[in-house]
């Protein structure tokens, strides 16, 4: 299925919690750069990382990958997908993922899947992922983003909330999953037509996304279909802050000594 789809990195240097994340050291290289490998792995026609600072593109061009160089006035990482889209003169229908700059375990696999997942779900403009909840904890944590899906596999729904919620299994409190719950942990990467994108960055920011602070609310509060792809394999965390970055070091390395073996 898709092999036309692009791969866009946004990747900024700013970052309240971590500055200059993109070039710190995972073992020998620039993380950005082990996501933009991971992104190549995945088979995309291209991949770009998308940046608004120059050591961030000499780092990312020394490692042989191509960079769009963006303003830095963007809202979002969507807004600046949207200019390089736009400054590629990307077809209508053309299918770019946007793969966080801060995922450098990301499997391959699953960004490869969310653009099928695109391309195979006409009535979508955007695709993302998620995965099966297993744990009360998981369900309940504000900072875990919840999704609901419809028998076709559109969302209905983006939550920090517990949804679904189990009326009377949670009548006393969510102390466990109940069985055939149908709960899913929407992951953050994003597969959008190229077209959608410029739309996108027009569209009034409605009370949902302001209040539940997640952006995808606006496409299904205006209407725009979301597809989910379903994967089964628990994916690694992002890295937000330097304690992160060196649980990703030691994971690297217990791979390579497994590999070694």
């Amino acid at each position: 299925m898709a092999s036309n789809f692009v791969v866009i990195i946004p990747a900024r240097y700013a970052s309240s919690r971590f500055p200059g994340k993109p070039l710190a050291d995972l073992n020998g290289k620039p993380m950005v750069v082990h996501v933009a490998e991971r992104a190549r792995g995945s088979g995309a026609a291209e991949v770009v990382v998308a940046t608004d600072h120059q050591g961030i593109a000499d780092a990312v061009r020394s490692a042989g990958f191509d960079v769009e160089m963006t303003r830095r006035d963007h809202a979002s990482g969507t807004d600046r997908l949207a200019e390089v889209a736009a400054l590629r003169r990307y077809g209508a229908r053309r299918i770019v993922v946007n793969v966080q700059g801060d995922e450098p375990l990301i499997a391959s696999a699953l960004i490869r899947q969310v653009a099928e997942s695109l391309e195979a779900h006409r009535k979508a403009g955007i695709a993302t992922a998620a995965h099966p909840i297993g744990s009360a904890h998981e369900l309940t944590d504000a900072n875990i983003v919840k999704v609901v899906l419809d028998r076709e596999g559109y969302a209905l729904y983006f939550s920090r909330a517990p949804i679904p919620y189990a009326r009377d299994a949670f009548a006393k409190g969510i102390r466990a999953i109940p069985r055939g719950l149908p709960a899913y942990r929407h992951l953050g990467i994003y597969a959008y037509r190229a077209a959608l994108l410029q739309e996108f960055t027009r569209l009034e920011p409605p009370a949902i996304e302001r209040s539940e602070a997640l952006e995808q609310l606006r496409a299904l509060a205006h209407g725009i279909r979301i597809s989910v792809a379903i994967t089964k394999r628990a994916p690694h965390a992002g890295i937000d802050t330097p304690a992160d970055l060196a649980r990703a070091r030691r994971h690297l390395q217990r791979s390579r000594a497994f590999l070694r073996r």
